[in-house]
C-alpha cells in the first residue's frame, strides 16, 4: 500500500494531498512543502520499531505542592500572570507593531532581574547598542539583564545551556531561524519549530521564557495556532496609538485566570502601572452630555467603569453608516433591530457612531443596556445622570438578562462616587448595596422609564 503524502503551506498552514506550485488557500506560490513524518514505522508497530518505556500513573487525588511564582514588583504584571512568573513556563506576548511590547518586556526583564534571577534578553530584530539605548532611556542601565543579538536558534540554545540562566526574553519569535527547516524565517514551518522547540527546552531545563509574536491585521498572534496551543500562557498587549493607556490581556493562562487584564499608562519614562483603571478612564469625563453613559464591566476578576459614547446624525447616504471603536459592531447591529422591532425606535436614516473612551475594548454582553442608553441618550438628545451607571444584557425578545458579579459592579461604582444604578430585575444586589439601584424587567420598560418613550 502506497504511503500518504502531506502537504502544508509554509504561508497559511493550509494542507493538502498533493503538491502544487500555487496555494488553493491563500494563492501563495512556491509555499507548499512536504511534511517529513517523525518515523516511517507501520501504524501497527511501535514507532520507529522501538518499544517505549512505561509511563507513572497517578491519581485525581493525588496532591502536589503549587508551582512557586517569582513577582516582578509590577503589580499590573503580576496580576496578568496569576500572581507571578512560574518556572519551566513558556509566555506569549502578542501586539501591534509600536505598541509597546519591547518596552514592556525590558522593563520586566529589569525588574527580575533586580530580584535575584539571572535573565537573557535577546534581540532577533534590533543590535545591542539599540537595546541600551532604550535601556537608557528608561533608567534601567544598571540593571543586571544579559543581552544578545542573534536569529540562529541553534547558536541561541547552545548559550543558553551554557549560561542558565532564570528566565529568557525572546524578541521576537518571528524573526527566529532553525537551520534543520528548509523554509526562510518567518514562515509557519519555522515559526512552529522555533517555538517548539523553545518551549521543550524550558520544560527541560526548568527556565522560563517570554516569547515576543508578532499579530496579523486581524489582531490574531501571526503564524499558525498551534504556537498558541505549545505555550502555558498567552498574552495580548493593546491600545489605541492615539491614547496613552495600554492593556495588558491574558487570553489563556494555565497558572491563573484568563481574561485577566493589567492596564498600563505610556509615559516619557516607559509605562507605568495604573493602579485603579476606572478612576483614569473616568478621569476627563465632563458633565452630562447626550450620548455618554458610565458602564460598569468587569475584565477577569477586576471591575472596571468606562464611559461609552454614542452620536446620532442624519445621515446624507443612502447606507446610513454604522462605525464602533471598542466593541463589537455586530453587536451593535443586533441592538438597534432589537431597539426597533421591541420598542418601536427607528434607526433608519441616521449615521451611528460608538465608541469606548480611553481606548478600552469591551467584550461581555453586559455592556448592552449601557450601548443603548447611550444610543437612545443621543438620539432624544437626553443626558443620563452623571451619577448613574448602567450596565445588563439585552435579548432578542426585548428583555434584560442579568449578569455575574453584580456586586462587585456595585462596589467599584461606589468607591469612584456614583450614587445611582440601572441594572435589570432579578440582579444578585446583595443586603447593603450601598447605592440606589433601578432594576428593568425589560428593555421597552427602561424606554420609557427613562426617557419618556416607547
Amino acid at each position: 500500500m502506497a504511503k500518504t503524502k502531506n502537504f502544508t503551506c509554509n504561508a497559511c498552514g493550509a494542507t493538502s494531498s498533493k503538491w502544487s506550485g500555487r496555494c488553493d488557500a491563500c494563492g501563495a506560490w512556491n509555499t507548499i512543502v512536504e511534511e517529513v513524518p517523525l518515523s516511517a514505522g507501520p501504524a501497527s508497530k511501535t514507532l520507529g520499531g522501538k518499544r517505549g518505556s512505561n509511563l507513572a500513573l497517578v491519581d485525581l487525588a493525588t496532591e502536589e505542592a503549587p508551582p512557586p511564582r517569582t513577582t516582578s514588583g509590577v503589580a499590573e504584571l503580576d496580576r496578568v500572570l496569576g500572581g507571578g512568573l512560574v518556572p519551566s513556563s513558556a509566555v506569549l506576548v502578542g501586539g501591534d507593531p509600536g505598541i509597546g511590547k519591547s518596552t514592556l518586556l525590558l522593563q520586566a526583564a529589569a525588574q527580575f532581574a533586580n530580584r535575584g534571577l539571572k535573565v537573557v534578553y535577546v534581540s532577533g530584530e534590533e543590535a545591542t547598542a539599540q537595546v541600551r539605548m532604550r535601556a537608557q532611556r528608561l533608567g534601567l542601565e544598571k540593571a543586571p539583564v544579559k543581552l544578545a543579538c542573534e536569529t540562529n536558534l541553534r547558536d541561541i540554545l547552545t548559550t543558553l545551556d551554557a549560561e542558565k540562566p532564570d528566565l529568557v526574553v525572546i524578541d521576537s519569535i518571528q524573526t527566529m531561524w532553525a537551520d534543520n527547516v528548509e523554509s526562510a524565517p518567518g514562515s509557519v514551518s519555522q515559526v512552529r519549530s522555533a517555538a517548539h522547540e523553545l518551549t521543550m527546552f524550558a520544560k527541560r531545563k526548568g527556565i522560563a521564557v517570554i516569547l515576543v509574536g508578532h499579530v496579523t491585521k486581524d489582531g490574531q498572534i501571526a503564524g499558525p495556532r498551534v504556537i498558541e496551543h505549545m505555550v502555558d500562557t498567552v498574552l495580548y498587549f493593546e491600545g489605541e496609538r492615539g491614547h496613552q493607556f495600554r492593556i495588558l490581556r491574558a487570553v489563556k493562562n494555565r497558572f491563573g485566570p484568563a481574561d485577566e487584564i493589567g492596564v498600563f499608562e505610556m509615559t516619557g519614562t516607559g509605562l507605568a502601572e495604573v493602579l485603579n483603571p476606572s478612576a483614569l478612564f473616568l478621569s476627563d469625563r465632563e458633565d452630562p452630555a447626550p450620548g455618554s453613559v458610565v458602564f460598569a464591566g468587569i475584565e477577569g476578576t477586576r471591575p472596571v467603569l468606562v464611559e461609552l459614547q454614542a452620536l446620532v446624525a442624519p445621515s446624507p447616504l443612502s447606507q446610513p453608516r454604522r462605525s464602533v471603536l471598542g466593541w463589537d459592531s455586530g453587536r451593535l447591529a443586533m441592538i438597534l433591530a432589537v431597539l426597533e422591532a421591541r420598542c418601536g425606535i427607528p434607526f433608519t436614516g441616521l449615521d451611528v457612531y460608538l465608541n469606548v473612551a480611553g481606548g478600552m475594548k469591551i467584550s461581555e454582553p453586559a455592556a448592552d443596556l449601557a450601548v443603548a442608553a447611550a444610543l437612545l441618550s443621543a438620539r432624544e438628545d437626553a443626558a443620563i445622570p452623571k451619577e448613574t451607571v448602567v450596565f445588563g444584557e439585552i435579548s432578542l425578545s426585548g428583555a434584560l438578562r442579568p449578569v455575574g458579579q453584580t456586586e462587585n459592579r456595585l462596589k467599584e461604582a461606589q468607591k469612584l462616587g456614583f450614587s445611582a444604578a440601572i441594572a435589570p430585575t432579578r440582579s444578585k444586589i446583595g443586603t447593603n448595596p450601598g447605592i440606589s439601584v433601578k432594576e428593568m424587567p425589560d428593555l421597552a420598560g427602561f424606554v420609557g422609564d427613562i426617557f419618556g418613550a416607547g
